[in-house]
């Protein structure tokens, strides 16, 4: 199929692309390189620099007729999110809906939506937060994330338009970019291998559902597949604590560290935890790689890639 990944040179943008391309698919990338790196896209993938709120992005639609988008380009850092609602909601509801119109023009059939059930579901009424839980996203992020899905329900009823929207746990792994993004695990991984002492918020009792990234590529592929629309949960629906989870980078990476506590971040969710039974029923995904075992690996990536340097 011709397929086009938007932020296809990001951390998890650019594994959905090399999963795509070993499964025989024409793929093409939009990205503006603002958070990814041209050399994370695979070489048999068409890359086209762009924003996803240009002008242009009508006209490689119009030549190029993609079938299927999958939509992973976003402004995703939470806290400029709240600093800037109004950037955040340009790229993230502007950029998309620019996106939409192009291909609803121009042949798009199928949407795979790259989400998110941290940010989305709020302080959890009850866990391991399910698809049904209330909606209650905390900042402009989770808001303009809620949105595009509302968006993509519009798509489907008016004009056909299949949509997967997947709901995203915590994403770790390889590539992940430790600058200006929020991913814990790299930024705790680039600090401890620069030897600065990373500082944990508050009391570090603050819950988060890691979810490699293999797994979330696979789950990708399973929207892909699937034969109707829905929202699903990719997470493991197991609760790691920022303590335990830098106990386990530092014996990897620093072992003489101790663990250093700052003040808390106001406003931050305490836990968040997702159900994947949905997942497993409907597009037969299951998250495979252990938590614990997922940090040791990513942080052993993160110590031969300075290595390699």
């Amino acid at each position: 199929m011709k397929v086009l990944v938007t932020g296809g040179a990001g951390f998890i943008g650019s594994h959905v692309c090399d999963a795509l391309i070993r499964n025989g698919h024409d793929v093409h990338v939009l990205d503006d390189l603002s958070g990814g790196f041209k050399e994370q896209v695979p070489t048999e993938a068409t890359l086209h620099v762009m924003d996803i709120r240009d002008d242009e992005v009508a006209e490689v639609w119009q030549e190029h007729r993609f079938e299927v988008l999958f939509h992973l380009a976003a402004q995703m850092d939470v806290r400029r999110s709240v600093a800037d609602p109004r950037f955040d909601a340009d790229v993230n509801v502007g950029g998309f809906l620019n996106l939409m119109e192009a291909g609803r023009a121009n042949g798009l059939k199928k949407v795979i939506f790259s989400s998110t059930g941290g940010a989305i579901y709020g302080e959890p009424d009850f866990v391991p937060q399910t698809e049904a839980h209330a909606l209650q996203p905390l900042s402009p992020y989770g808001i303009t994330k809620l949105c595009t899905e509302k968006y993509l329900f519009f798509y489907e009823n008016t004009h056909g338009i299949e949509y997967v929207a997947l709901r995203y746990g915590n994403v770790y792994g390889p590539r992940q970019n430790p600058h200006g993004e929020a991913g814990v695990v790299a930024i705790f991984c680039e600090r401890m291998l620069d030897g600065t002492q990373p500082v944990v918020n508050g009391d570090g009792k603050q819950t988060r559902d890691y979810v490699h990234v293999k797994d979330v590529v696979a789950a990708n592929l399973a929207a892909l597949r699937y034969q109707g629309c829905g929202l699903f949960n990719v997470g493991t629906s197991v609760e790691t604590d920022v303590v335990t989870l830098f106990e386990i980078l530092r014996d990897e990476l620093a072992p003489q560290m101790p663990t250093q506590h700052g003040p808390g971040k106001p406003g931050e969710q305490r836990r968040s935890v997702l159900s994947f039974e949905h997942t497993r029923d409907e597009l037969g995904w299951s998250p495979t790689v252990d938590v614990k075992l997922g940090l040791q690996e990513t942080a052993r990536w993160f110590r031969e890639k300075r290595q390699h340097h």
